[in-house]
């Protein structure tokens, strides 16, 4: 992998443990010589991971619609950052980008980016790996639910394995790299 794109709240949540994973994924990122993809904000968890991949020397490369820009949102300080005319074209730019996607806590953005490109790899659109770095069990639920929907037939057992889950940053990578 040699990008990996991370979806991730614009709030920094409650827990200052979220930032801690977001700098530790940072630094396993880094280590690596995996750069980041990401939304391009400056604020919460995204300017936490951000920062910290170009405190470490590694490339981050933001992908914004014009409107957050025009909301002095976007981080001015990126390797690149590219700025799109919509959500959609956002999404689509981040997932040619990059060579496996990582669901940090975040809000409904989060959740509905990660389920989208899930959904891309389910319909067999792309071979990527797709995983949850579960911070303090903020996951765990989701997971639940995922199990469920498999013992209720609505989601295959194949698909469901096709979600990654891990509450450490570098096994995570280690999953996603021997995908």
């Amino acid at each position: 992998m040699k990008k990996v794109c991370v979806y991730c709240g614009s709030s920094s949540g409650r827990r200052p443990e979220y930032g801690y994973a977001a700098r530790s994924l940072a630094k396993a990122l880094t280590l690596r010589g995996i750069g980041l993809v990401y939304g391009g904000a400056s604020v919460g968890i995204m300017g936490e991971i951000a920062d910290a991949v170009l405190a470490g020397g590694g490339e981050v490369i933001g992908v914004i619609p014009q409107a957050l820009v025009d909301k002095e949102v976007s981080h001015n300080g990126l390797t690149e950052l590219n700025v799109v005319a919509s959500m959609h074209e956002r999404k689509q730019v981040m997932m040619d980008l990059s060579d496996g996607f990582i669901a940090l806590p975040g809000g409904l953005g989060t959740q509905e980016e990660l389920f989208e490109v899930l959904t891309w790899t389910q319909l067999g659109f792309h071979k990527k790996p797709c995983g949850l770095l579960n911070v303090e069990g903020y996951y765990d639920m989701l997971c639940s639910f995922l199990d469920h929907a498999v013992e209720e037939q609505f989601v295959k057992s194949h698909h469901r394995e096709m979600l990654l889950a891990e509450d450490s940053p570098e096994k995570l990578l280690t999953m996603m790299e021997a995908y």
